[in-house]
This record gives C-alpha cells, structure tokens and sequence, in this order.
C-alpha cells in the first residue's frame, strides 16, 4: 500500500460540520503546508493561516496549520494537519490543490494507521485496539479497546517475546556446549524454568479469552417462546422502540430480529424469534429451526410464555434461562398463583415488572463480562496465536531432554508472539486489518 507518496485525507466527521480535520502524511507534507500557507509553522504549535489554492492564488479558507516533523508524528512520516471549516465546497477545493500537486494522492482506508505501524509506532494489537475504540457502543467496549490501544496485550507479549528469545539462546548454548555436561545441563534447566513460567503465564491469559471476546462482540440475549407469548412486544419494550412486528395473530415473527442495546454500560444483542410450535407451513417451519438454533447458541434464554396459560410448554434445556410470564395483566389470580419458581411476571403492554426482569438481566450480564481485571485477549486471532505459542511451550517442556526439538519449539512459540505483535509474517493479514478502517485513519 505505501508507495512513498504523499497521502491525504479527511480525518474528521463527514461535512458540512463546524471544523474540518485534513491530514496529510509523507515526504511532501511540509511541502504542502509551505504550497497553501506560504510558510511551514512551528513543529507542534499551530499557525493560524489563510489557505490558498497554489495554482490560482485564491483563497479557499482561514484555517489552523500544524506541522508533526519525523519521526516524532503518528505515523512516523511528515504529518501535516489542517484545521479549516467544514463546508463541502471548503473541503473539495482544498483536496482539488493537494490533487494537483506532483507525489499526493488521496488515502486509502486506514493507510494512516498501516504507515503507523510499517514506521513502528503501532503493533497490531494496538491497532486492533484503535478499531475497536471507533467502532466502541458502550463505556465498557470503550474501555476494553482503550488498554488495547495503550499496549495492554502488545506489552505483554513482547515481554514474553523477549524472554522466550532469552530461553531459546540459553538452549542452543546448551546444544553448542553439549561435551561439557555442567554448563549443557545449567543453561537447559534455567531455559526449562523459564519455558515452564512462560507456558503458566500465557494459560492464565487465555483462560480468560471468552471474556474479552465476548465483551468486544456483545452478550447473546434470545427472546423465545411459543407463539403469541408476546416474543416480539417484549423486545420492542426493551428496545424502548418498535423494532419487531406485533400482530394478534400466530406465526407473525418468521425470521431473527436483531437489536443491539446498550445494558449497564455493556453491549448486548437482542434476538426476537419465531414462535416455536410444530407447523406445516415450510416458511414458518424454517424461522422455528432458526429460533431453535438461536436459543441453543445464545449466552442467555428469555423463555417467554403466556402467564394466563395454565399448560405452559417446557423450556428448552440450555444452560442460562430466565422464564418470563408475559401478559400478567391478562392472567387470572389462579394462573398468577401457580408461577414456576424463579420466573419473572411481566406485561410488555404496561411495563409492569419489566424493571425486575432488567435489573436481573443486568447483574447477569455485568457477571459474565465484568470483572476488576482487564481480559487480555479481545479477539479470534489473538486467541489463535497464544494458543499457538502455549502449545509449543508445552511440547517444549515434555521435550527438554532433547535440546534440539525444545530449542525449535521454543522458536516456534516466539514466532507466535511475534506474528501476534507483527513483528514477523504478517503481510497475509495485513489486508483483513485494515480494511475495515474508515479513510483518514
């Protein structure tokens, strides 16, 4: 992607907003500065300036122009940045100047952050950390992404990087210096200390994967039940908005109905799903599947069934369910007596009790998810790659007596690091990164 141009691109919201934020990065970006200000500011003080367009002189704006030498800038290049105000015809003059110049083109999606790390200044846990704070909902994914960003995981493995590489060197002088027996013997057995640390470390982090997965994709929820149990008002209360379709009738809700809601500062998806009931109706047999398939993956079940029917079905059997009675206000004092233990009386159309039922629902997200330490992994890859390194780790030390075969392993859990920071091999997941990244950063 770079290609030693220099790149250019809005970094702030899409216009017309009150100010613009246009950077530029690369070997020219003083140049510009010099090209449409007539001067280059201070390093990191901004200059207030009148923007001009270089080929006809004119004025395009009064702007604020700041200067970010190499390698002290966020990408490590030359990085300008222009503060102007937030007109499109504003922003399209300007980047018609930056056009027009020789070396400058526009930035791809998330070239600012590559260059970032291709210069050294981020890893790439870090900069899953950056995606993952844009792209943040709630305060709890706000924070999560935050340590990543700051070098929660990135510290840690190159730690264990480092001493791996440490262990390594410490086996191979043991290969190197096998005719004599004390010094192979001493320098295998402190690499097998460490090896045995480092394998402990690395179990303890991933033992707490599913946490910071979880946090970052958002709790489960699954509103199930048979049909016209009130599935679909109940989510529309929660919601606090007519997402899904309420009809009298059986059967309305064929397909899932996602809902992304923000609960105690945690996220959670919503799922609204057919009725389940035996039909002959092939759509309807298909959102059923779907609803069953749904339920069985979900981190929670809110079983919903109608409290002024007395045959209430069975729940499914999975591992967290919460039975809701919906329709209290309907049900007569004979069918509100026999409530199943630990179920929630609830009417979606008054709200009555809905209070208790979200309140509960809270405490048990707030349970899965929070905790007072921060989860170290927040993603598949990083998961993948730890596993990766905890597995040659444990080959490493079951091997120890052959030098060679617990040298290798060890190399082969440090490679594992490396790729998890991007320091080594990484060009093939390069592209998955950053192409979710918006242009500009």
């Amino acid at each position: 992607m770079t290609d030693q141009k220099t790149i250019y691109a809005l970094s702030s919201g899409r216009p017309p907003v009150a100010v613009a934020v246009v950077r530029i990065s690369g070997p020219r970006a003083g140049d510009a500065l010099k090209a449409l200000t007539g001067k280059l500011p201070e390093p990191r003080r901004a200059m207030f300036a009148r923007i001009r367009d270089p080929q006809s002189n004119e004025i395009i704006d009064e702007a604020l122009a700041l200067f970010f030498p190499a390698p002290r800038s966020e990408t490590g290049e030359d990085v300008a940045e222009i503060q102007l105000h937030g007109g499109r015809a504003v922003i399209a003059a300007l980047f018609a100047a930056l056009a027009r110049m020789e070396g400058f083109r526009l930035a791809e999606p998330g070239e600012f952050t590559r260059r970032a790390f291709e210069n050294g200044k981020l890893d790439l846990t870090a900069i899953e950390g950056l995606a993952d704070l844009i792209y943040a909902d709630t305060d709890a994914q706000r924070r999560q992404a935050l340590r990543q960003l700051q070098g929660l995981l990135g510290n840690r493995a190159e730690d264990w990087r480092k001493r791996l590489i440490e262990a390594q060197a410490l086996a191979e002088a043991g290969i190197d210096f096998s005719d004599e027996a004390d010094v192979a013997s001493n320098v295998t057995a402190q690499a097998l200390g460490v090896a045995r640390a480092l394998q402990s470390e690395i179990a303890q982090a991933l033992s707490d994967a599913a946490r910071g997965e979880r946090l970052r994709e958002g709790l489960v929820v699954a509103i199930a039940g048979p049909p016209n149990a009130g599935k679909s008002t109940l989510l529309n209360r929660i919601a606090r908005r007519e997402a899904s379709i309420v009809s009298p009738f059986a059967g309305t809700t064929r397909d899932v109905i996602e809902v992304h809601l923000d609960l105690a500062g945690y996220p959670v998806t919503l799922l609204d799903t057919a009725g389940i009931r035996e039909t002959n109706d092939p759509v309807e047999r298909e959102g059923v599947a779907r609803a069953r398939a749904r339920a069985q993956a979900a981190d929670l079940v809110l079983w919903v069934v109608d409290a002024s029917d007395i045959a209430m079905p069975d729940p499914p059997a999975v591992a967290n369910i919460f039975v809701v009675r919906n329709k209290i206000d309907l049900a007569t004092k004979r069918t509100l007596d026999e409530k199943p233990s630990g179920s929630f009386g609830v009417s979606s159309t008054t709200g009555k009790g809905l209070d208790a039922l979200l309140d509960t629902l809270a405490a048990f997200v707030n349970e899965t998810l929070g905790s007072r330490e921060p989860a170290l992994v927040t993603r598949e890859r990083q998961r993948i790659l730890l596993q990766e390194a905890s597995d040659a780790l444990t080959r490493a030390i079951a091997e120890a007596q052959r030098e060679d075969i617990f040298a290798e392993e060890l190399r082969l859990a440090a490679r594992a690091l490396g790729r998890l920071t991007g320091r080594v091999d990484v060009e093939d997941i390069l592209d998955v990164i950053f192409r979710d990244f918006c242009i500009g950063k």
